[in-house]
């Protein structure tokens, strides 16, 4: 699950990073109002961590941008404004949740896991394909109630293509979700090739369906 962190104070950014980085996210962060815009505009995230007070600009007109573009992720505002009004305006932009500074990493953690799996898997922490069923909270993969040992890379490639099951993934995207990194910088993309052929191994091994389809000259499908 990818995470972007808006935040200006340097200190509060790296350590909510590192901590969701513990967690297994991957996270990409925004110091100041226009690079933040600049990366919700040219990148998906599965949550956002938004400050309201940026240099440079509102944090409410960035979520006023991803409603107007229709862009899904969800939204938790983080912000030392406590004040009632400040909520209810992030909130009725579309907003998931509120959570005013100082607060806990633990409680930002699991804020961060509810709004995922409200988003992507209908509120519950494990999805179930078939046989196969990947649990969210445990970050663990299992193939008619045997665990599969995966990397964390082969994990997070799973998690991305069965959250995006029966739609193509082009590798750019995977390239992106995977790295962290912007994906014209690949001069290929054997990585992905590598994930791709490791993970299908280990789940068919495992006796699960080979439900990744390489769709020729445009990326991968999780065909269930």
């Amino acid at each position: 699950m990818k995470i972007l962190i808006i935040e200006d104070e340097p200190e509060l950014r790296k350590s909510i990073a590192a901590y969701l980085g513990s967690e297994n996210y991957l996270c990409e962060t925004a110091a100041d109002y226009q690079s933040a815009l600049n990366k919700t505009e040219s990148f998906d995230y599965d949550c956002i961590l938004l400050d309201i007070t940026l240099p440079g600009g509102d944090g409410l007109n960035i979520l006023r941008e991803l409603k107007a573009n229709n862009k899904t992720e969800g939204v938790i505002i983080i912000s030392a404004k406590n004040a009632i009004d400040d909520r209810i305006a992030g909130l009725n932009l579309g907003a998931d949740d509120y959570l005013p500074k100082p607060f806990h990493l633990s409680e930002l953690g699991a804020r961060v896991a509810a709004v995922i799996r409200r988003r992507k898997f209908e509120g519950n922490s494990i999805m179930h394909l078939n046989e196969l069923a990947i649990d969210t909270a445990a970050k663990t993969v299992t193939v008619n109630n045997k665990t599969v040992d995966l990397t964390r890379k082969e994990y997070d490639l799973l998690l991305y293509l069965a959250s995006n099951k029966n739609k193509v993934v082009s590798k750019n995207a995977i390239a992106e979700h995977l790295t962290q990194d912007e994906a014209d910088v690949f001069d290929n993309f054997d990585f992905i090739y590598a994930h791709i052929k490791n993970l299908k191994k280990k789940l068919t091994q495992a006796g699960c369906t080979d439900y990744i389809k390489s769709i020729y000259g445009m990326g991968y499908k999780f065909d269930i």
